[in-house]
């Protein structure tokens, strides 16, 4: 290798390629196309309707971390073929692992949070979604070679916490779908009383309830009159000094 400035037969034929294989942090945006079929829940116009009446999402992923920052990959997530169902088989294997690893679920999750995770009100929640991804090679319309995005890399994977960083999760938990979250505390302030009484009873009585003992006129009492004992509190009942 000469590297000589005025000899590049040496050269690579395609500097601009990223490695086959690269794992690295990316961020999915949708290039709308325009097309809607509301009974499929394409709406929104980002579903692309090819000339052969093939029907995918027209994917951008930029890389987000790491040597090929800012680099970007193209390919497309199938819909819909009137060729069949394997090409949109495909594309929903693949939104599936696109969601696994954004959330920071193993594949073999089926927990009812993790199926939850799993599903979306429609493509706009794919747009801008940040995971973790295998970048592979393919080949454009003329045959030549591209890098593509064919498989997104989950937790289980030993290279996922690296490329994820500080967004990786614990094992199990989901850290994107926030509604998770949410309706566990909302079920869980569902199960409280409208009204929860102190657990315990303070030894402190208030100051207008208590006679100082250096008070000139408190009436003392004779040392043989039997101490009377405070009344009971009452469960639930709010005490008058807090009224």
């Amino acid at each position: 290798m000469t590297n000589a400035w005025n000899d590049f037969n040496d050269a690579r034929q395609n500097a601009n390629l990223i490695p086959k294989g690269t794992i690295a942090r990316v961020r999915l945006t949708i290039r709308p196309g325009g097309f809607d079929d509301p009974s499929q829940g394409w709406t929104g116009g980002y579903a692309k309707r090819g000339q052969t009446g093939a029907v995918y999402i027209d994917a951008e992923y930029t890389v987000l971390e790491g040597k090929y920052a800012r680099r970007k990959v193209w390919s497309m997530i199938g819909l819909y073929s009137p060729k069949g169902p394997d090409w949109g088989n495909m594309g929903r294997s693949f939104v599936r692992g696109i969601l696994n690893s954004a959330r920071g679920l193993s594949d073999k999750d089926n927990s009812p949070e993790a199926q939850n995770a799993r599903r979306i009100s429609g493509i706009a929640d794919l747009d801008g979604i940040e995971f973790v991804a295998r970048i592979d090679l393919g080949t454009d319309a003329n045959g030549d070679e591209k890098n593509d995005i064919r498989q997104a890399v989950t937790r289980d994977h030993k290279d996922y916490a690296a490329a994820m960083g500080s967004l990786a999760a614990p094992m199990g938990f989901a850290p994107a779908p926030a509604y998770a979250s949410h309706q566990s505390a909302y079920a869980a302030a569902a199960q409280q009383p409208a009204y929860a009484a102190p657990a315990q009873q303070s030894s402190y009585a208030p100051p207008q309830h208590q006679q100082p003992t250096h008070a000139p006129h408190a009436p003392q009492q004779p040392a043989h009159a039997p101490q009377q004992a405070a009344p009971a509190p009452v469960a639930g009942a709010r005490p008058t000094w807090a009224q």
